[in-house]
């Protein structure tokens, strides 16, 4: 078998690819920590005071926008 040894590398190459591959496709997690305030009214998670400031100004209209301090 000449190419015996060049399969077994192969193998092992492959091996380590799919091992790579294996973890890390969904971001599930890493988004929810990124996602640590919520709406006050709705609830819905958001990323930053910012984000807040617009959500409040488009979805509730009515609703006063609590200051930054309060989150």
């Amino acid at each position: 078998m000449v190419r015996g040894k060049q399969k077994e590398q192969a193998r092992e190459k492959a091996q380590k690819l799919a091992e790579n591959r294996a973890g890390g496709k969904s971001q599930l997690e890493t988004r929810s920590k990124g996602l640590q305030m919520k709406c006050p009214v709705c609830k819905t998670p958001v990323a930053n005071y910012k984000v807040i400031v617009q959500h409040m100004e488009a979805k509730h209209l009515k609703q006063t926008i609590p200051p930054e301090s309060s989150f």
